[in-house]
């Protein structure tokens, strides 16, 4: 996760001197902006934050948590029972549309167990502060109702007056469902972009 948020930090250091108006990331995407701010070594207007769960261990509860999910989400893809089954429960969970469904998968099946296993199992070590708080940033956060209060409760916890808009989803369903599902979020984050930070 550090590796990876140094690599984002020198490209915005060299592309864009240091600073941007904003940076959005859904799920794992969260944890990097959420490292962004928190390490102050650029700086972000708008923080914005698309339903994440923001989920925090020690190495003996991140090593059990990676070996127990990375195969679930690795062996989803393999072979045609299991992919349609699979398929039909994101259709069904997440409201997909076939073709979104089948581009998921698709894609899904192209990740490296190994490389999944890293990034979740370091994710789980890269911890947040608390209340951070840092002057001329605002974080946003797009909270699906559907993932349960005690997200609503981190992203109070981590950082300092959050903007929290809530919403009646899973996590991530604005992203892979449809447009009942993604418009009214792009519209709050075109807010979020136009708020006074």
């Amino acid at each position: 996760m550090i590796t990876v948020t140094k690599k984002i930090e020198k490209y915005i250091k060299d592309n864009h001197n240091g600073r941007l108006d904003g940076a959005i990331g859904s799920s794992l995407g969260s944890s990097f902006v959420g490292q962004l701010v928190q390490r102050e070594n650029v700086h972000i207007d708008h923080a914005i934050f698309g339903s994440p769960d923001l989920d925090q261990s020690g190495k003996v509860a991140a090593k059990l948590q990676s070996m127990l999910v990375v195969p679930l989400l690795t062996s989803f893809t393999k072979g045609q029972k299991k992919r349609n089954k699979t398929k039909e429960k994101l259709k069904s969970f997440f409201q997909m549309s076939e073709e979104t469904a089948e581009k998921f998968m698709n894609c899904f099946s192209k990740f490296d167990p190994i490389s999944i296993r890293n990034e979740y199992y370091t994710d789980l070590l890269t911890h947040l502060k608390d209340d951070i708080s840092v002057e001329h940033t605002k974080a946003h956060f797009i909270y699906a109702n559907k993932m349960g209060e005690k997200y609503l409760k981190r992203y109070k916890k981590y950082f300092h007056d959050p903007e929290i808009r809530e919403f009646d989803m899973q996590h991530e369903q604005w992203l892979f469902g449809e447009k009942e599902y993604a418009e009214p979020v792009l519209k709050a984050i075109d807010e979020f972009m136009d708020a006074p930070v």
